[in-house]
C-alpha cells in the first residue's frame, strides 16, 4: 500500500462514487477476482440510505470510512454507522448496554460496520484488488478505533465479518465473538431428489410429508426475478412484510420505496419466492443471489398454513440453488429447526472494541465462555444433523 494515503468520513453513500465503491466490494462487473456479494454493492446500500429506512432519523448515521491514495483513488473502506441504539444488527449487546448504563456509564451512541438489518457474512475490511490486503485492513482497523476514540463512544462493533479478518481486528484491539447461523450446502447435487437421498430414511420421509402438506389447499409457488419484479408485485410482498414484521418486531425496518430502489437497480440480483392460493398471492420470502450463494432475508405472509413458511423459505431456497448451481443458501439469523430441512451448523464471527477498560475486561471474559459454548454447540448439532452416517455436510 502506497505511504501516501489519507482516511475520509463518508456520510452517505451519495458521497461515493458507485463504480469506485464497486471496485472495491467485488460488486463491479470489470472486478477480476472474488465472489459478488449483493449486499456489499452501492445499489443495496444507497438504496437502504435513499429509502429512509437506515439514516440518521432510524439510528443509523453513516460514518463510512474512505482509503484514498494520494492520486485520490479508492484503496479500502468500511461501511460503518453511528448509532443510537442496537436495533436491526443480529449480534445482540443489550446486556452489556444494560450492565454499563446500569454502573453509571453511557452505552450510546456506539460504532456499527454492518449492512443494516443484514444478518449476512461479508467483507467488511475492503480492500481495493492492487492494494497490500493486510496493510488496508490494518489501516482500516486502526482507523475505526480512531474514530470511536474522536467521537468518545463506548464501543465500535464489526459484524458478521469473515474469520479472515478477525485477525486485523484483533491487532487492533478488538475482542473476539462468535455465534451461529445454518446454511445449506450444495454438494454438486442435480435435483432436490438427489440432495434427498442424503438424508437418513425417516428424515427423508418427514421433509417429503411437509413438502406435501405445505401445498395443500390449492397453493402453488412461483419464483419472481427481473422483469416479474413489477411494483404491483412489490406492493404485495410489502403487505406480506408488514403484516408479519409488525407482528415479530413491532415496526418494521425497510420501507416501501426501499423495494422499489431495489427492484429498479438490482432486479437480477433478487429472488421472491411466492406462495398463490385461489389465484392471488398469500405469502413470499425475498433471497438475494450471491455469486455462490443465496442470501434468504425475510418473508410475509396474509394466510397462515401448515409448513407453508418452511416451504417457501427454506425448500424451495434449496431447489433454487441447485437449480442454479449456487454452492450454498445462507438462510439467516438463528433457528436450529432449519437443522432438519439440510441446513447446518455455520460459526459466524464479529469483532468488538470496548473503550472502557472495565467494560472491556468483562465483556473479554464473557466472551471467551461464549465461544466455547457456540463451539460445543455447534459439533453437537452437527452430529444430530439429518444425514446419513458418513454422508453428512461439513462446513
Amino acid at each position: 500500500m502506497s505511504d501516501a494515503v489519507t482516511l475520509r468520513i463518508a456520510q452517505s453513500f451519495t458521497d461515493i462514487p458507485a463504480a469506485r465503491w464497486n471496485v472495491l466490494s467485488g460488486a463491479s462487473k470489470a472486478f477480476p477476482g472474488g465472489v459478488y456479494n449483493p449486499f456489499l454493492s452501492h445499489a443495496y446500500l444507497s438504496a437502504l440510505e435513499e429509502s429512509g429506512s437506515a439514516t440518521a432519523k432510524t439510528g443509523w448515521l453513516g460514518q463510512h470510512l474512505l482509503l484514498e491514495g494520494g492520486d485520490g483513488q479508492l484503496r479500502g473502506g468500511l461501511v460503518c454507522y453511528l448509532k443510537s441504539h442496537s436495533q436491526g444488527e443480529y449480534v445482540f449487546d443489550h446486556g452489556w448496554a444494560d450492565a454499563f448504563e446500569r454502573a453509571g456509564g453511557r452505552y450510546y451512541p456506539k460504532l456499527q460496520s454492518s449492512i443494516p438489518f443484514t444478518p449476512a457474512t461479508g467483507p467488511r475490511l475492503l480492500s481495493a484488488p492492487d492494494e497490500n490486503t493486510n496493510a488496508v485492513q490494518d489501516a482500516l482497523a486502526a482507523g475505526l478505533k480512531e474514530l470511536a476514540r474522536r467521537h468518545d463512544v463506548s464501543s465500535a462493533h464489526v459484524t458478521f465479518a469473515p474469520e479472515a479478518e478477525i485477525p486485523a481486528l484483533e491487532r487492533a484491539g478488538f475482542l473476539h465473538r462468535t455465534d451461529q447461523q445454518f446454511h445449506f450446502t450444495n454438494e454438486g447435487y442435480g435435483s432436490h431428489a438427489d440432495f434427498l437421498e442424503t438424508l437418513a430414511s425417516r428424515k427423508r420421509k418427514a421433509l417429503k410429508k411437509e413438502r406435501r402438506a405445505a401445498l395443500e389447499n390449492g397453493i402453488s409457488i412461483d419464483w419472481l426475478t427481473g422483469s416479474d419484479l413489477t411494483e404491483s408485485i412489490w406492493d404485495e410482498f410489502f403487505a406480506f412484510y408488514m403484516d408479519t414484521g409488525g407482528r415479530k418486531w413491532g415496526r418494521p425496518y425497510l420501507t416501501r420505496a426501499f423495494y422499489s430502489l431495489i427492484g429498479e437497480r438490482m432486479a437480477d440480483d433478487i429472488l421472491l419466492v411466492m406462495a398463490r392460493r385461489n389465484g392471488r398471492y398469500i405469502a413470499g420470502a425475498i433471497n438475494f443471489i450471491g455469486g455462490d450463494a443465496l442470501y434468504g432475508r425475510h418473508w410475509g405472509c396474509i394466510e397462515d398454513h401448515p409448513f407453508l413458511h418452511f416451504e417457501v423459505c427454506y425448500h424451495q431456497a434449496i431447489d433454487f440453488a441447485i437449480a442454479k448451481g449456487l454452492k450454498r443458501v445462507e438462510a439467516g439469523a438463528q433457528g436450529e429447526h432449519k437443522l432438519a430441512r439440510g441446513y447446518m451448523p455455520v460459526t459466524t464471527h464479529s469483532a468488538h472494541f470496548i473503550t472502557h477498560p472495565g467494560l472491556a475486561r468483562a465483556v473479554g471474559d464473557y466472551l471467551q465462555r461464549e465461544r466455547r459454548d457456540v463451539e460445543e454447540t455447534g459439533e453437537f448439532l452437527a452430529e444430530h444433523g439429518p444425514f446419513r452416517k458418513g454422508e453428512r455436510q461439513d462446513d
